[in-house]
């Protein structure tokens, strides 16, 4: 719901992770969102018909408070569902964050989300599971993240293929991170590009609304606001963005993004059948 404030956290973690990135905002066609100016999505936001010719080396799918709502109710899923099979056809990385993650595994592997008895909302400590995956790299063995979501993904609930694995999950927050190597897709169901206060904004917005939403669970001393929240995730949340964009690069100096005459990205995967 607060589009600046995303572009950005993430444009802040791509510039830090040492390799240049060039940022292409853009939105499903014809989706007209509700919470930000003409202005700016005039600006800084193209449609997905407008670039899906160009060539990309990764896709970043955010996330939106709409994890109550079933995904066929959500006004552009099947422009997702397009977006998200033309990113796998061309061989484009994919980072889904979120609401994303579920959608991306509901739609690619028919995983279904659970709906939480309340807002999960905190700093949740994560055990990384794969440590010789590429993103996980120089994140130890636990780290921290902060998790703002309604649903979650059981992990005995995703298919029993060697293509997907789960990176990083927690006891009291469940899946965190899961690799779908099959589709070159990481799916980050929380949320390491937070600003330190990120959290309390969000509270105070939940609450104004009227929502019954607790304080984010280890979060600030003493469960005040009135102490100033450290963000004690943001060195990993650089490594891990790092990590991914270095996979980028890695990848593009092996096998190039293959341009056609006409400058469009050629196809490294088999057509899709379109949703």
């Amino acid at each position: 719901p607060d589009k600046p404030a995303t572009e950005r956290q993430i444009a802040r973690m791509l510039a830090l992770a040492g390799h240049p990135v060039a940022l292409h905002l853009f939105l499903p066609d014809g989706y007209v969102p509700k919470h930000a100016t003409p202005e700016h999505v005039g600006r800084f936001y193209r449609s997905w018909g407008a670039i899906r010719t160009e060539p990309f080396d990764g896709l970043i799918v955010t996330g939106a408070p709409i994890e109550r709502v079933a995904f066929e109710d959500v006004a552009y899923w099947r422009e997702l569902q397009r977006i998200l099979d033309w990113s796998a056809y061309r061989g484009i990385a994919q980072l889904t964050l979120c609401w994303a993650a579920f959608a991306a595994l509901y739609h690619g592997r028919g995983v279904a989300k659970r709906l939480l008895p309340a807002k999960r909302f905190g700093i949740f400590r994560q055990t990384v599971e794969a440590p010789f995956a590429s993103v996980v790299r120089g994140l130890g063995t636990q780290f921290p993240t902060p998790v703002s979501r309604y649903a979650e993904m059981e992990a005995d609930e995703l298919p029993d293929t060697r293509d997907l694995a789960v990176l990083a999950r927690s006891d009291a927050s469940g899946l965190c991170l899961v690799e779908d190597r099959a589709l070159d897709a990481v799916h980050m169901f929380n949320h390491l590009e937070y600003d330190a206060g990120t959290l309390a904004e969000e509270f105070v917005r939940d609450r104004r609304a009227g929502l019954p939403v607790a304080m984010p669970s280890g979060y600030v001393l003493g469960d005040s606001l009135a102490n100033p929240p450290v963000a004690l995730w943001r060195s990993y949340g650089r490594r891990f963005y790092g990590n991914w964009v270095e996979r980028l690069a890695r990848r593009r100096s092996i096998a190039p993004v293959p341009v056609s005459s006409r400058g469009e990205p050629e196809p490294r995967r088999p057509e899709p059948a379109t949703p």
